[in-house]
């Protein structure tokens, strides 16, 4: 984490009375929550993609699509 950010934390911390691991669990907690839709859209799409095969885990690791896997050899399953 950078300079700046831990600054913060500690800042923040301190003026809560709480500690810096239970105010970035809290934040967290907070921030996920707050994004959750964002979230569940990536995990369905995540689940759209897998389907079980070597080929769609690859193209959810890097970013590829099944076709563009194909386009440079494709994976042997």
């Amino acid at each position: 984490m950078d300079p700046e950010t831990d600054r913060l934390i500690s800042q923040g911390a301190h003026f809560l009375g709480v500690t810096k691991k239970d105010l970035v669990a809290e934040a967290v907690r907070m921030y996920l929550e707050q994004r959750r839709e964002e979230l569940k859209a990536g995990m369905v799409e995540a689940m759209r993609v897998l389907d079980g095969s070597l080929r769609s885990d690859v193209a959810l690791l890097t970013g590829l699509t099944v076709e563009e896997i194909d386009a440079v050899g494709g994976i042997d399953e």
